[in-house]
């Protein structure tokens, strides 16, 4: 009997052994065929757009009139394969995205991109124009190759401590074929090394770093955030790509690279952003005015640290008075 158990025992055991390695060897293609497996036999030629949306009307909030005004760094985008990642949220930024989120400075980037390319992990790096206002266009062509199908770019904002819109592994292709137009709308990340709140703070290096996140209208959860805008459930998109197949002709250069569109290329239109009043804190009870016994007040006051914009909510009243107490009164000599 102890024999027939300890033969059934390992029979089983051989089949689960078989079973497990058959599963194993089947799901590995399959995954990484979902993943970044392109098999299109042949290059792909796209014309990139980046659009700008950013509009005192859609981000009223302490929206950039000077020094500098609102406007977008150049872009950057990298074509690449699964052994490649330019950023992802929730990971730490790579001293590349550090100096381009902050300075707008891309030699660590391309440093980092020729590196890669030794791997054949990355294809090929392209820039556009900066957009000199926060409403714009700037587009360059991509030429994306079976072996690095994925796509990832970064334009800083600016002005802003660290902050960027992007994409980050956007896979062009679909099996066996390349995808004809994809569209993507951008909202802003915080690169994690630098603290400021605003579009205006100084340098202020985040010690120790923080993860890439992204930012959005109640987070950080902060009066101060420049994004702040707790009556919205989303932010607005804050800007725009738009990725478009091109067809080559034999013989034939493309002549769109690297060029700021013409303005007659019209942005998507938001609805406005309500903005509401804020206003500071109360300023202490001044001294009594008048007879302290009777009918004499005092006043407090605050003042509108922002003006309310797009019907949101108006300013409260900025003065108040009460009735005196024995200890705020003036002793007459």
């Amino acid at each position: 009997m102890s024999s027939y158990r300890h033969l059934s025992c390992g029979w089983l055991w051989r089949l689960c052994v078989v079973l497990l390695k058959l599963s194993l060897s089947l799901a590995g293609p399959l995954q990484s065929l979902n993943r970044t497996e392109c098999t299109a036999k042949g290059p792909a030629s796209y014309i990139l757009v980046f659009t700008g949306h950013w509009s005192p009307q859609a981000f009223p909030k302490q929206y950039p009139l000077f020094r500098p005004p609102a406007q977008w760094s150049k872009l950057v985008a990298l074509s690449h394969n699964r052994h490649f990642q330019l950023w992802k949220e929730g990971a730490p930024a790579s001293a590349g995205v550090q100096n381009f989120a902050e300075f707008g400075v891309t030699v660590e980037i391309m440093k980092g991109a020729k590196e890669a390319r030794k791997r054949r992990a990355v294809g090929a790096m392209y820039r556009t124009a900066g957009v000199p206002n926060g409403i714009g266009h700037s587009s360059t062509e991509l030429l994306m190759l079976p072996r690095t199908p994925l796509l990832s770019l970064m334009v800083k904002v600016i002005p802003s401590p660290d902050w960027f819109v992007g994409a980050d592994s956007l896979d062009l292709c679909d099996g066996n074929q390349w995808k004809e137009e994809v569209t993507l709308d951008l909202q802003p990340y915080d690169a994690g090394t630098d603290s400021g709140f605003t579009f205006s703070s100084p340098n202020f290096p985040s010690s120790p770093p923080e993860n890439i996140t992204q930012i959005t209208s109640q987070m950080p959860n902060h009066p101060a955030n420049s994004f702040y805008y707790p009556r919205l459930k989303n932010l607005p998109p804050m800007a725009s790509i738009k990725l478009t197949r091109q067809r080559r002709q034999p013989n034939r250069q493309a002549v769109i690279s690297n060029h700021i569109l013409p303005n007659s290329i019209i942005p998507q239109r938001f609805s406005s952003t309500p903005l509401d009043c804020e206003v500071s804190m109360w300023s202490s009870w001044g001294l009594c005015l008048g007879p302290c016994s009777k009918g004499g007040v005092r006043h407090r006051t605050r003042y509108i640290l922002l003006p309310p914009a797009n019907t949101g909510d108006p300013c409260p009243e900025l003065e108040e008075q009460a009735e005196c107490v024995p200890h705020s009164c003036l002793k007459r000599p």
